[in-house]
């Protein structure tokens, strides 16, 4: 049987593992990310993160973004699975 909540846990869990992926590929200046696969990354990503960063703009270079965005992702996954079985 098909189990929706636990293949839309699992994909909210995807995209916050690329969010942390792309926050650490980030610390590295050397990255293309006109190239494959870092701009297939930006293009998930970077939709996602934006709204929070414009909530939450940058402090003296340091993005909380990300974070904010992985947490509302894990409070997501978590009603998923209480309102989904």
């Amino acid at each position: 049987m098909l189990d929706i909540g636990g293949l839309l846990t699992g994909i909210i869990q995807l995209v916050s593992m690329l969010i942390v992926v792309w926050c650490l590929l980030s610390w590295f200046p050397n990255i293309n990310w006109y190239e494959q696969p870092f701009k297939a990354l930006e293009q998930v990503v970077r939709p996602i993160v934006m709204p929070f960063r414009r909530l939450i703009p940058p402090i003296s270079g340091l993005d909380l973004s990300p974070m904010l965005a992985i947490f509302v992702l894990q409070m997501l996954a978590t009603l998923v699975r209480r309102l989904i079985p």
